[in-house]
């Protein structure tokens, strides 16, 4: 089966985990809360941008693509 990611909720749980909130994200990547809350509700992102919050929340958030690479190539 497929995985089906969807970035943003991936960020939001991780957010929740590190009990911090889309606020203090959005003064990480010097963004306004607004913009932050679009970035949260989307399936899928630039890579650019995934990877300075992979490294602000300090999770390799590409993982999440490498799994399901790793997942397709197997069918």
């Amino acid at each position: 089966m497929e995985k089906d990611i969807h970035i943003g909720n991936i960020i939001r749980q991780k957010l929740q985990e590190q009990e911090r909130s889309g606020a203090w994200l959005a003064r990480k990547l010097y963004t306004d809360s607004s913009n932050m809350s679009k970035i949260l509700k989307r399936k899928h992102i630039d890579a650019g941008l995934l990877l300075r919050i992979s490294l602000i929340l300090e999770e390799n958030l590409f993982d999440y693509y490498s799994d399901a690479y790793a997942e397709k190539r197997q069918k």
